[in-house]
């Protein structure tokens, strides 16, 4: 639904509504001039023109009558009766209807895309020396592209030259702006705020995360629930009902010298008005679009509405560790020095030899010691799935896990850290361990009350990690998940998610869609923490691109808030319908009563659906 489709809608609207206060106008005195039929029609053409199309399109494409000929059928109806004015009526108020589903799509659309449209569609080609400004789409993998500051970044690529921050709210919805280095990955969308760099394409931009989200954002409006599909099966038959009944009440009860020809004929009109499940179609598809233009505003990617239908009965969450429950970032808690030792120089060669590495340990010891003073003359050494190395003044320094001998003052701290799960940096001097380094991943934020809002939902925490059995012990008692398993490689986690779901049913997975990605397509939801891979986005029912792990549970209770909004929708449509379809047998209602009562009622549902765009 684009904008401008909606304002045509709208405006058809807004047009029939002036001609229909024209016809009552000057259809006041006797007799009725005859122009006043003529806006009454004029209302009907231009108001209905819209539905019109689009059922006599659907007719023929599915070869199916549909809800949209029903309505016209009725409206045409009235208009041979007689009663121009309740015909006119019966199709403006189903327009509005249809402009309010179409605000709702529109809303969904929006809501999920409108920061995309910010990618650029020229970019800055950087070759042989030379900048020429060319489309994005003749970009190639390999091409360097040149992005200067206040441009958007045009591909997803890699740093080869300078540095930078990045506001990354186009992928994230965070604009607090993110330091990017030389080799960092940058994503298309971003905006660079700080100083030029030059970056290299890594994929076709045609397969760019940008370029994913679009994609997936189509699918998210294309798939239908399995309720939306039931309603669309039970439209397709129940549409000749309603017009089987309708014949019936104009022929039957004629023959039988029941009621005159004209009141029969009328009282079939009345029947393809009420007995029309508007309503009851409308119950489903706005409340869902509603829903995931809700969750897209808090950066919560849903592909369509399937899996929240599916997070209803959910009895179990699991959660991998690192990058989902806990941050990813390794900080430093505390670093002991054997007690003969000058602290105050430890800690300055600790710094000198750890500055040197790229490794995420070695980075955040640097940050640790950021105010402890450094000899920048040391050279450095790395090896290899040990740690780094140096010779300083005739001793070899090691920093890392290398062979040596511990002392019983530093292996007894040693095995305290170990226990609470800390993860331990050897300081070696000459193959003797004068001190450690204690580091742990940190907890993201929010994460204790996470797991107790989840809980409260009745809902078990599992925590399943590849980490020691010390590690993961002290994380999944500090967020207070209720079970942990640890020494977990892929198909372990894929074999404890079938466990649990043959003991307690419904399994969610929230991980960070690439080492977690058997498990993710094994459970019955899968969420992806994390700014949008390429794995996390195709593996994944779910994608929480701000990284915020109180998103969890606002999902859980958003598809809750949808399945309570659809079946009070269902009930209420199915009632009126119930009930006007008895009133008209028994002679109780009139055209009129009956065209505003079932058109209220279709708008009602709508606006009862459009709810769930708040909160």
């Amino acid at each position: 639904m684009t904008r401008k489709q909606l304002i045509i809608e709208t405006t058809s609207v807004l047009v029939s509504i002036i001609l229909i206060i024209l016809g009552f106008i000057f259809s006041i005195g006797a007799p009725e001039p005859w122009y006043v039929a003529l806006f009454f029609g004029l209302s009907f053409a231009i108001g209905g023109f819209a539905k019109a199309k689009e059922g006599i399109l659907a007719t023929i494409k599915n070869r199916s009558l549909n809800v949209e000929i029903l309505m016209i059928l009725a409206a045409l109806g009235a208009f041979i009766v007689g009663d121009y004015s309740e015909g006119a009526i019966l199709i403006l108020i189903f327009s509005i209807s249809g402009v309010l589903e179409s605000y709702a799509t529109s809303k969904s659309e929006k809501a999920l895309t409108h920061l995309l449209k910010l990618a650029p569609q020229t970019a800055l080609r950087y070759q042989d020396g030379l900048e020429s400004e060319v489309l994005v789409s003749h970009l190639s993998v390999g091409d360097h592209v040149i992005v200067k500051v206040g441009s958007l970044v045009p591909v997803d690529g890699i740093i080869t030259e300078g540095q930078t921050s990045l506001n990354e709210s186009a992928i994230t919805g965070e604009f607090v702006p993110v330091s990017k280095m030389k080799d960092s990955k940058v994503y298309a969308g971003s905006l660079n705020i700080e100083s030029t760099i030059v970056v290299r394409t890594e994929k076709d931009p045609k397969d760019s995360v940008v370029q994913k989200i679009v994609d997936f954002v189509k699918e998210a409006q294309q798939n239908k629930t399995k309720s939306q599909s039931f309603i669309d099966k039970f439209e397709k038959y129940y549409v000749y009902v309603v017009i089987l009944m309708a014949i019936l009440f104009m022929t039957v009860p004629p023959i039988f010298g029941w009621w005159t020809n004209a009141y029969a004929f009328n009282r079939g009109v009345i029947v393809l008005v009420v007995g029309s499940p508007c309503a009851l179609v409308a119950s489903i598809t706005p409340a869902m679009l509603s829903s995931l233009s809700n969750a897209a505003r808090h950066r919560i990617l849903i592909k369509g509405g399937n899996p929240l239908e599916n997070l209803i009965g959910i009895k179990a969450v699991v959660m991998d560790k690192t990058g989902t429950i806990t941050s990813g970032v390794p900080k430093v808690v505390r670093i002991e020095i054997a007690s003969d030792y000058n602290e105050h120089e430890v800690l300055s060669i600790l710094k000198a030899v750890e500055r040197q590495s790229e490794h995420p340990l070695a980075k955040a010891i640097s940050h640790y010691l950021v105010d402890i003073p450094v000899d920048l003359s040391i050279k450095t050494s790395e090896v290899s799935g040990r740690g780094m190395e140096a010779i300083i003044s005739g001793s070899t320094w090691q920093i890392g896990k290398f062979d040596s001998t511990i002392s019983d003052e530093i292996s007894q701290k040693l095995d305290r850290c170990s226990v609470l799960g800390h993860t331990n940096v050897l300081i070696i001097k000459d193959q003797i361990a004068i001190g450690f380094v204690a580091l742990m991943d940190t907890l993201r934020e929010h994460a204790k009350d996470v797991m107790k809002e989840i809980k409260s939902m009745g809902i078990q925490t599992v925590l399943l990690t590849g980490d020691n059995t010390y590690t993961a012990k002290a994380i999944a008692s500090e967020a207070g998940v209720d079970h942990f398993e640890a020494n977990c490689f892929p198909e372990d986690k894929v074999n404890r998610v079938k466990s649990l779901q043959k003991s307690l049913g419904k399994v969610m997975m929230v991980g960070d869609g690439i080492n977690d990605a058997p498990a993710l397509a094994t459970s019955d939801v899968s969420i992806a923490m994390g700014t949008g891979t390429d794995v996390s986005l195709e593996t994944s029912d779910i994608v929480i691109m701000n990284d915020r792990l109180e998103n969890i549970p606002r999902t859980l209770k958003l598809a809750k808030r949808m399945r309570k909004i659809t079946l009070q929708n269902i009930i209420f449509s199915t009632s009126v319908i119930l009930f006007l379809l008895v009133s008209n047998v028994l002679g109780l209602i009139e055209l009129p009563t009956g065209v505003i009562a079932h058109e209220m009622s279709t708008i009602l549902v709508i606006l009862n659906s459009l709810r769930l765009l708040i909160k």
